[in-house]
């Protein structure tokens, strides 16, 4: 009975020692730290291309404002947006209302006229039978001859000036009215602000007169944009640049930086400088006017070189460096030559190939 109390008290004890030793063991592998492993890269051949972005819209170099010569209400719209017009086709006939005073003033004149020329026609019939009678001479009937053909030219010249306050042309219709307005370019009319019924003003020096039509040559068509002030004394004339269209997915647009601002202009708080750019555009594409778009300005570029990550790159002083594998996780470090960058690569000159397999410095492998 004794023995085999004896034997479970060193059983127990076995087992308790076992406990104490299994949690000293499994709390001290917790506490060891897991080994670390980095993410590694190859340097790859790409083209570094490095730009600057700017922000606008793609317009027509020029938009034509057809306006009226003369105030009226429009009677007649031959156009819509979306038509080809050329030079000298019909935009739109305006009815004239006549102003009451130059009416009134045009009528007495006529009345006037006509009643100078009934005179006068009496006057030289009564002279013409004196002259056919032999009782006057040729020269003094040449007289009352002339005042009749005054008078008949007067007569004439009241009725058109009658007839151009009313309708705005002559009544014989010969000569071109100004109440037709005609396109004065070749292009597509992108809008007609006005309808039929309104009221529209002439163009004058004091007035710019209402508009009735835009058009423009949608095959000229150019960027306009801003470019803030830290990036516009990088760009020049003549530099090329990417256009990315917004509504137009995947396609792209090269174009060819033509006019920088020479004074800047405060928007939040920043200073822009507006830039301007000639679209270069196939014969089937085609772009409409105020498309919103990015500019992509490419200040400079590389042929195919090797690059890497510049997240990779690590600094010691002027120098760079980074570091390559040469043994499973374990690295050495090497001082590179770099090139050109576009912010997310970088060109390398010399210090590696590619071959190397680049340590990604605090990317962990899970």
């Amino acid at each position: 009975m004794n023995n085999m109390k004896k034997i479970l008290k060193i059983l127990a004890a076995v087992i308790i020692l076992s406990v104490f030793v299994y949690t000293i063991y499994f709390l001290y592998q917790k506490s060891q730290a897991m080994p670390v492993s980095f993410e590694t890269t190859n340097p790859v051949r790409m083209e570094i291309v490095k730009s600057t972005m700017a922000t606008g819209s793609v317009i027509p170099r020029k938009e034509i404002m057809i306006k009226p010569q003369v105030s009226g209400i429009i009677e007649e719209l031959y156009v819509e947006p979306g038509n080809m017009v050329r030079k000298g086709d019909l935009i739109a006939r305006i009815k004239i209302i006549p102003d009451m005073v130059s009416l009134n003033n045009a009528q007495s004149r006529l009345n006037r006229a006509r009643i100078g020329l009934e005179d006068a026609k009496k006057q030289y019939e009564r002279q013409r039978e004196l002259l056919n009678q032999g009782v006057i001479a040729p020269a003094g009937y040449e007289v009352y001859e002339l005042a009749y053909k005054n008078a008949l030219e007067e007569v004439e010249a009241s009725e058109n000036n009658l007839e151009l306050i009313k309708e705005g042309q002559t009544k014989s219709r010969t000569q071109t009215t100004n109440t037709l307005v005609r396109s004065t370019a070749d292009g597509m009319v992108l809008a007609v602000p006005v309808e039929i019924g309104y009221s529209v003003i002439e163009s004058n020096p004091f007035n710019d007169g209402t508009t009735i039509a835009s058009i423009a040559n949608m095959g000229d068509m150019i960027f306009q944009g801003r470019i803030d002030e830290t990036e516009v004394g990088k760009i020049r004339e003549g530099m090329p640049l990417i256009l990315t269209v917004g509504a137009i997915e995947d396609a792209s647009f090269d174009a060819i930086l033509e006019h920088i601002s020479p004074k800047g202009v405060e928007e939040s708080g920043a200073i822009q400088f507006e830039i301007k750019a000639d679209v270069s555009l196939k014969e089937d594409q085609f772009i409409r006017a105020g498309y919103s778009a990015n500019a992509k300005v490419v200040l400079d570029r590389t042929d195919t070189v090797m690059a890497i990550p510049e997240a990779v790159v690590q600094f010691e002083g002027d120098s760079a460096y980074v570091e390559v594998e040469t043994a499973p996780q374990q690295f050495e470090k090497k001082f590179i030559k770099t090139g050109l960058s576009d912010g997310i690569n970088i060109e390398v000159k010399e210090g590696i190939n590619l071959e190397d397999k680049i340590k990604r410095p605090g990317a962990q492998l899970k």
